[in-house]
Parts: structure tokens; sequence; C-alpha cells
């Protein structure tokens, strides 16, 4: 029977917000086609502006909607699924940061149930985002992965995984904006404490790493040879990375990542 609803979204969180800004706004599907469900009428509030139907009955969202999107926090997920009464939706999509596919179909119950699940990250908050998804339940449904593709292609690019690899994405993508950030923080302060202001160190780091990064993602040339570029001069570029190698910089980055897989699964480890 035909849903009411293309996208239903239990959760009104930054995560969901992405998506719901994403798709309508891109025109990928009309907001009289998507509603929300969220326990605050105050979360609810502020996605009025998109248009979208609202409400605070998530057993209304699931069974009236073809697609149901999960974008609650992990440990409030049983608690959802004891709002929906029994009911069984039949395609899932998940933003839960670690949880399993298996862990939510057991949840939700005996049934035929397909789950995308995906790990996006904060840069999806402005459509600059990189997400992990593995789709794998519905590879022979080619009209259910156009759809899921084109809701998360509103919001960045895409990266189609087996969920086995999703500790890493997690860490990678996930997490990876937390060190791009911390290295631009300390290219600025390192730039304040040569003279520059903190206003003009900003500029230049921030245009720095986006410009640094349309390169990689244009060129097809290897990393190392961008980094030659820089340096083939035999100028003061060169000094900067002897430093970085000296340091162990790629091995910190290396060690980091490795930290965050391995925290990802103790954490979920279900």
């Amino acid at each position: 029977m035909k849903k009411q609803f293309k996208l239903g979204v239990i959760g009104g969180g930054s995560m969901s917000a992405a998506v719901l800004r994403g798709v309508v706004l891109s025109d990928f599907l009309k907001e009289k086609k998507i509603i929300v469900s969220d326990k605050s009428e105050e979360v609810l509030d502020k996605l009025n502006y998109l248009g979208v139907r609202t409400t605070t009955d998530n057993k209304f969202v699931a069974e009236n909607s073809e697609y149901l999107l999960f974008a609650v926090n992990p440990k409030d997920f049983e608690e959802c699924v004891k709002s929906l009464k029994g009911y069984l939706p039949e395609k899932v999509i998940s933003v839960m940061p670690g949880v399993k596919k298996n862990v939510i179909k057991n949840t939700l119950g005996v049934g035929v149930i397909r789950v995308a699940r995906c790990v996006p990250n904060l840069p999806c908050c402005i459509g600059s985002g990189a997400i992990g998804i593995d789709m794998t339940d519905f590879n022979k449904f080619n009209d259910d992965t156009d759809f899921i593709s084109n809701v998360f292609n509103k919001l960045g690019i895409i990266v189609s995984i087996d969920e086995s690899k999703m500790d890493a994405v997690t860490a990678l993508g996930g997490g990876g904006p937390a060190y791009a950030f911390i290295f631009i923080e300390s290219l600025i302060d390192a730039g304040v404490k040569q003279g520059l202001t903190r206003g003009e160190a900003k500029i230049l780091a921030v245009q720095t790493v986006l410009g640094s990064a349309e390169m990689v993602q244009r060129e097809d040339v290897p990393i190392n040879e961008l980094v030659m570029q820089v340096c083939n001069n035999g100028g003061a570029a060169i000094e900067a990375v002897k430093v970085l190698e000296a340091n162990g910089f790629s091995s910190v980055v290396e060690q980091a990542v490795g930290a965050s897989v391995a925290r990802a699964k103790e954490l979920y480890s279900k």
C-alpha cells in the first residue's frame, strides 16, 4: 500500500536537520512528502521553516512513511522502538553512530527489514560532508538504492562501503574534521607567533587547506609529488617538511586514527 510520506524521520537533531535541509532545499523531495517526529516541540519548531510535517508520534511516522530514518541518540533507540508499539518498518535508514544493522533489526523485531547504515560527518551540516553508506540489504532494489543515495548526495560525497569497515569510516570520516580543525588552529597560532594578526592567519590557513584539498581531489598526481612541487625550489617549505617528518607527523596521524578505531570497536562491539 502506498504510504502518505516518502521519508519519515525519527529524531529532529542536527544530523536529521542537515538531511532535511539537503532534500528540501535541493527540491529532491517536496516538503509535503516528509514527516519528522521528536519528543521535543521546541526541536520540531526549529524545522518549521522547511515546511515539513512534524509530530511527536513516532508510531504515526513509522506507519505512514515508505522510508524510516532513525536519527536518535543510540542510547535512546530501544525506547524509540517501544514507541512504535510493535509496528515493523520495511525500509530503514540509520545515521545512529555505532549501531550495527543486526542490532537495529533485532531491536525492531522479527520481520523482513532492510537497513541502510550511514556514517555522516559534521560538514554534512553545510553540504560538504563525507558519508560512508552500507546499502547491501538493498542491492537487489535499484529504486531504493537510488533514493537513499540521492538523499545523502545532498549532504556531500558518498562512499559505498561494507559495514565491516564502518569503524574505520567513523575514525577517518567521522573524526577527521576534528583532526583538520586542530591542524588549522595550529597553523593560525603559528602564524600569530610569527607576527600575523589572528584574522590574517585564519584567512591564509583556511584557504591554504581548502586549496590543497581541492588540488588533491582534482589532480591525478600522487600526494607526495604535490609535496615536492611545494618544496622543489629549495626554499623555506622544505625546512618545515623536515621538521614534520623528524617529529613523526604521519605516524602521529596514523596512531590517532588507530586509537579512534579501537575505541569505536570497544564502544560498538555488539
